[in-house]
């Protein structure tokens, strides 16, 4: 299915946001999540669905200043 992922479409086959993470090699990183400007804890992302056009933002942290 396709859906923007940090202002980009993309074509993905898992249809959680834990799946599409995963696809992403993002499975074990550090990030926060956000679907259609909602945040998405962590623990909730296996639960989380996504639809054809969803907005997934995905934000890894940074150190410095």
């Amino acid at each position: 299915m396709m859906i923007e992922i940090n202002g980009t479409m993309t074509e993905v086959r898992a249809d959680t946001l834990a799946g599409v993470l995963d696809e992403l090699g993002h499975g074990d990183g550090k990030v926060a999540t956000a679907v259609n400007e909602t945040f998405v804890p962590a623990a909730a992302r296996g639960q989380t669905a996504l639809a054809p056009g969803d907005r997934v933002e995905i934000v890894a942290p940074r150190q410095g200043g």
